[in-house]
């Protein structure tokens, strides 16, 4: 992909679209390297639809239910209104449905997705009840191009948050959503601007700054318990 053009993307939502309306916020400063052109939904009840309306993106609805024994169909109905948008890239954001092999091939390295884990640990559903179960220390999003499996593929970007005392599923999933928000408007700038290149199956940006991952500052340690003397 050229740097220096703007590239055309597509996000495919089923809900509210939080994602959706970071990545509407970071295309509307000058500069960024994508426009989003197209905001696609397979539930006509999706809330973030009147989000991008309201933002003058055009919107579109291609209902999953209709095609529950047709996916490829489903599938090649999406990418009619991609191609009535001059769509290049993709990005889901919170797109609750599983993609066939052959529109994960189609597009190649033009897909991106974002994953609230630091994968690969903790592929699929209820992310931040999992990681609370496993006591890990912590935990974080994952921004990476779509590969055919579940949750996989090359890793662009991560961000890590602490898992705190006390912590329940809505207070994790509230710092991760804030991380969210942030970095997946800068993986999608880097793919947009041709600033991601494979080695393999990993990916490395060459974004000036860029280290592909992004972390938070832990909190500050406590005090070292005193001895007497």
């Amino acid at each position: 992909m050229p740097s220096g053009k703007i590239m055309r993307v597509a996000i495919l939502i089923s809900g509210r679209g939080s994602n959706m309306a970071a990545l509407l916020r970071a295309a509307a400063v000058p500069g960024y390297p994508a426009a989003i052109a197209l905001v696609l939904s397979n539930r006509a009840d999706a809330a973030g639809l009147a989000v991008a309306q309201a933002a003058g993106v055009p919107t579109a609805v291609v209902e999953s239910r209709p095609f529950k024994a047709d996916r490829d169909g489903f599938e090649r109905a999406m990418e009619a209104e991609f191609a009535r948008h001059g769509i290049e890239l993709v990005a889901l954001a919170g797109f609750m449905r599983v993609l066939t092999e052959g529109f994960v091939a189609r597009w190649h390295d033009r897909m991106v997705n974002i994953h609230p884990s630091l994968l690969p640990s903790f592929k699929g559903l209820d992310t931040h009840a999992r990681a609370l179960a496993a006591g890990v220390k912590l935990h974080g999003c994952t921004v990476h191009l779509v590969r055919p499996g579940v949750d996989e593929g090359p890793i662009l970007a991560q961000a890590a948050v602490p898992v705190l005392p006390g912590d329940d599923e809505a207070a994790l999933a509230a710092r991760v959503l804030e991380q969210e928000h942030a970095l997946y408007p800068a993986a999608l700038a880097w793919l947009a601007a041709g600033q991601v290149r494979l080695q393999g199956d990993v990916a490395v940006v060459t974004a000036p700054g860029a280290t592909g991952a992004l972390a938070n500052p832990l909190p500050a340690p406590a005090p070292l318990p005193t001895t007497a003397a």
